[in-house]
């Protein structure tokens, strides 16, 4: 089912929306379970492999955090209801420039910081929607993700500071005083829903500490009207970010590349 007027609405208004009529049918969802279960398998004995945060399980040559990937995730990213709804809320064209899994295991599960996602991503204009896809389903009590509903609306990317901590999926954090966390919400999914939300909302989420794992699937799709800059994201390496910008591979979704810029082939 496509979103809905108020669900639109809402997006534009809180920078997320949970689709109310929309699951991941359960086939799919097993299908991800079974991936998800050999990427831990063929990835357990690398130093620098962490459950935690995976970073492009879509690759089969080894990149950010040494992930050694499998093309099947790329299926993930092209279900047509999903892309429907993107399309609703980006334009009809868009490029796939990232997939993310955030594992967060039954009781050592990371917290995430408050962050803005555009504090570090090497895109011009920064535009970008996230769509997390629930494996669990997502509750307070397995570190759920919460956000700061309109903190999206000024469309500008809020002052972060970097602070490394073995607890945490992230360093990028955001300054004191900048937004109301007291408003922050709960991001409650069930298994098979979605949410999708804003590159510019400050979000985060709690550590993990139930008995159930909590495992998210993100995709990272920005509307092809932005140019993806692989040499920006190179200087961003330099400086010290682990993410691998500088080699992202990029797939187009649907429509065209509207700038005529982006590097279809770097990464592949």
């Amino acid at each position: 089912m496509p979103l809905t007027p108020r669900e639109i609405e809402a997006y534009r208004r809180d920078g997320l929306v949970i689709p109310a009529g929309y699951r991941v049918p359960e086939e799919t969802l097993r299908r991800i379970d079974s991936l998800y279960r050999k990427l831990l398998e063929d990835n357990r004995d690398h130093p620098d492999f962490s459950p935690d945060f995976i970073l492009g399980p879509h690759l089969d040559a080894s990149g950010s955090y040494g992930v050694k990937g499998d093309p099947a995730w790329l299926g993930f990213a092209q279900i047509p209801e999903i892309l429907d709804m993107v399309e609703q809320l980006i334009g009809p064209d868009f490029i796939l420039w990232g997939i993310t899994i955030f594992g967060k295991p039954a009781r050592v599960g990371k917290a995430t910081p408050w962050h803005q996602d555009g504090d570090y991503y090497p895109i011009e204009p920064l535009e970008t929607l996230t769509v997390w896809i629930s494996l669990d389903g997502s509750t307070p009590e397995q570190g759920c993700m919460r956000y700061i509903p309109g903190s999206h609306r000024d469309r500008r990317v809020y002052s972060h500071h970097f602070e490394h901590r073995e607890d945490y999926t992230l360093a990028q954090i955001i300054d004191d005083g900048q937004v109301d966390l007291e408003s922050a919400r709960d991001v409650v999914l069930e298994r098979g829903q979605i949410s999708l939300h804003d590159v510019y909302l400050v979000h985060g989420s709690q550590a993990n500490r139930s008995d159930r794992r909590r495992v998210g699937l993100v995709l990272r799709i920005m509307p092809a009207t932005s140019f993806y800059n692989h040499d920006s994201g190179k200087i961003k390496e330099d400086a010290g970010s682990p993410h691998g910008y500088s080699n992202r591979a990029l797939f187009l979704l649907r429509g065209e590349d509207r700038t005529g810029r982006n590097d279809f082939m770097r990464g592949h």
